[in-house]
């Protein structure tokens, strides 16, 4: 199958590559050519969608938010426009339930087939090829691409109907804003007891304080290394996502909203591109 990609960021472009590298005939687009043409060195790239999409079995999209979705998918030079019969989306960007339902219909109406799968294990997954996939959307459509998923990711999982992907990634989210929340502020609490928090994060990782944020995410937060392997900006999209799913079904959700608001603060000190760990400075700066 030939597979193009439009979204070739911190996600996107290792992702391609790790598909290049078991075989697949790869392609992409993106608005700003010269961003990319260095990382993506011998990829075939296109200059519009609509010759993407022409040229494809099978259109990956992960981009930023659902506005940028709902432009590769609906506006000028858009996928849905050339879509072929028989031809396979994948939405993988982390967007709206309902927007994944909207395209699988749209998409189904040109007889072809849409999948949403949103993915979790940050840029490290992405560049190791061990990311954690939920699937929604047609089951055929998802049997015939399981390798395209098998090149990206270690655990895939079938989750049911379209939309169903987008509802598994916001259920996940709402755990890592729990954890990542927990771990900053264990460090931070260790820190003003005057402890050595580097074996202490060590050891807090192998318990059941434990966590994948705690363990990778711990030593950098404690060395202010806030490269991004997520961005905070993103992250804000996503709660926010399940905080409006959720309040439409009467559930409101007083963690995660708290945990939001913590991570609002600092987007509006200028904290957006960098990653996750950095919640971490709201504390760091209420000294």
């Amino acid at each position: 199958m030939k597979v193009g990609f439009i979204g070739v960021g911190v996600m996107g472009s290792p992702m391609l590559l790790n598909l290049k590298k078991k075989g697949f005939e790869v392609s992409y687009y993106a608005r700003n050519y010269e961003k990319t043409k260095e990382k993506l060195q011998g990829v075939k790239y296109y200059l519009s969608i609509k010759d993407l999409t022409l040229a494809n079995d099978v259109i990956i999209t992960i981009v930023g938010y659902p506005r940028d979705v709902e432009e590769v998918y609906y506006k000028k030079d858009n996928i849905i426009d050339n879509l072929k019969e028989g031809q396979i989306v994948i939405d993988m960007t982390t967007s709206s339930p309902k927007l994944a339902k909207k395209i699988y219909q749209d998409v189904k109406k040109k007889k072809g087939y849409a999948l949403d799968a949103p993915v979790t294990g940050g840029d490290k997954g992405a560049i190791e090829g061990t990311l954690v996939i939920f699937v929604g959307g047609d089951k055929k459509a998802y049997e015939k691409c399981l390798p395209i998923f098998q090149g990206m990711g270690t655990t895939i999982l079938y989750t049911g109907e379209a939309g169903s992907g987008q509802h598994s990634k916001l259920a996940n989210q709402i755990s890592i804003a729990g954890a990542i929340s927990g771990m900053v502020e264990t460090i931070s609490y260790a820190k003003k007891a005057g402890l050595d928090v580097t074996p202490l994060i060590e050891v807090w990782s192998k318990g059941s304080a434990g966590s994948w944020q705690m363990k990778n995410l711990g030593p950098k937060a404690l060395g202010n290394d806030f490269r991004p392997g997520f961005y905070i900006k993103h992250f804000i999209k996503d709660m926010n996502l399940a905080i409006e799913e959720a309040q439409e079904n009467n559930l409101d959700l007083k963690t995660l909203t708290t945990v939001r608001d913590m991570f609002e603060e600092l987007s509006k000190l200028g904290y957006d591109e960098c990653g996750t760990q950095a919640l971490i400075d709201y504390y760091n700066r209420k000294k």
